[in-house]
């Protein structure tokens, strides 16, 4: 399963946000991966997240596979989509 998301709070995917991905991505049990400007990586791992470096602006694809695939992307996207509580 697979869906794409931009990223819309000012500073884009940096520490806390990171952070903030990763802990809800390890609430599912399904294998969560993202891929941006030709980089996959693990969504579970905070190094993989903040690698990406994503900006404002930068749109995210989200890949699950399991069987919570359909609520974690949907989770991440609800995260991605309230800016991180950071507006």
């Amino acid at each position: 399963m697979t869906d794409t998301v931009k990223v819309i709070n000012k500073l884009g995917v940096h520490a806390r946000p990171a952070a903030m991905l990763v802990q809800r991505a390890s609430k599912f049990s399904s294998k969560i991966e993202i891929e941006y400007d030709g980089t996959k990586i693990n969504a579970k791992s905070i190094m993989g997240v903040m690698m990406l470096a994503a900006a404002c602006g930068s749109e995210l694809k989200i890949i699950a596979d399991g069987d919570d695939a359909l609520e974690s992307i949907e989770g991440i996207k609800a995260l991605i989509a309230s800016k991180f509580d950071e507006e």
